[in-house]
Parts: C-alpha cells; structure tokens; sequence
C-alpha cells in the first residue's frame, strides 16, 4: 500500500528569502496561497512579463517584483524556490540549478521535481492545520480544507490562549506537565 512519506514543517516564511519563477497565472495562484497563510513573507519574483492580477497581489505584499528572465543567479541567497513558468524545459532547469545550489525546489505540477508541495491550509487565529495529498490530487486537499473550515469552531483560538496561559501555571517537569495538559485536554475533541 502506498502512503505519503512526506515530513510537514510550519516554516516561518518571513525568515526564509522565497523566489517565484513566473509571473502568470500558476504564479499567481501560488503567490495567493503563500500570502494567505504569510502575509509577512519575504518573496522575490522574476519573470518577463506579470499578469496584472498578480502585480497586483504582489503589490499588496511585500513582493519584490523583477521584470527579466530566468538565470541560476537569482537563486542566490535563496532559500526556496518555485518554478511556474509556462516552459517546461525552463522549469526543469531552475530544478537542476536548486540541486546544484541545495535549494528547496517546487516545480508547479510536475511532483518529481519537487522537494515540497504546497498543500491545502486551514487557519483560526493560532491554529493552523496542513493538508497533503502528496501531489496526487490538489482538489481533494481543497476539498478536505473546505471541511476544516466548517469543522473547527471559531472560537479555538481562545481555546488555545487560555491552554497557554494555563500551561505557565502548572508546575513540574516536562514530562508532569505534558502529563497535566494531556488530561486537561482529553475531552476536546468530544466537546467540538
């Protein structure tokens, strides 16, 4: 039986220097996704030419937009890279110069030049749930956020502030705190 091997991180987007490839639709749909869930996030795109639709979700980020073609030195200083242009060979190639450059590579919809997939995203305040379907099928990762949405109530943030400042107060070592919260919290999924 097949699984999904993939190993999910929470990546503090506004510490990494992030390089889009592509200024296109499939750009900006990534841009949108990315700015969604890090609005702060410090993001560099390079293409010939921009959509203005996605000038103008740039815009509304801190994007720093640069209109040329692709070369392997803009991979400098980068630390994740996705490649969105509408030329497969030229995707391939940012895929190649990431190898040689140990660069985090995402090929838009071409899963075995990636290193990572951006997933489907749910966000309330605090807590935020990943979803992957390990590049086989994005509309069921859309699907399974819709269902996220509805399930998790609004009001878990508070949950969440309240657990943190309890959380201050218990006193122990890790392991009796651990201990402590874990009672504490056992009936939540009951309760929602």
């Amino acid at each position: 039986m097949e699984r999904n091997n993939l190993y999910p991180i929470f990546l503090k987007a506004k510490n990494l220097k992030i390089l889009i490839v592509g200024g296109g639709y499939v750009a900006e749909e990534k841009l949108t996704f990315l700015l969604k869930s890090s609005p702060d996030a410090n993001v560099t795109m390079v293409a010939p030419m921009y959509r203005e639709e996605t000038i103008k979700i740039a815009d509304r980020g801190d994007v720093n937009r640069v209109v040329d073609v692709y070369k392997a030195d803009y991979l400098k200083e980068h630390h994740m890279v996705i490649a969105t242009t509408d030329q497969p060979e030229i995707n391939i190639q940012i895929y190649k110069d990431c190898r040689l450059q140990h660069k985090l590579v995402n090929v838009a919809d071409n899963p075995p030049y990636c290193d990572f997939y951006m997933g489907g995203i749910v966000t309330k305040g605090n807590v935020k749930v990943a979803i992957s379907t390990n590049g086989k099928s994005p509309t069921t990762a859309k699907r399974l956020r819709q269902f996220f949405e509805d399930v998790i109530p609004e009001n878990i943030d508070d949950l969440v502030k309240n657990l943190n400042i309890y959380r201050k107060t218990i006193k122990g070592d890790f392991e009796q705190k651990v201990e402590k919260l874990n009672e504490f919290t056992k009936g939540l999924v009951e309760k929602m």
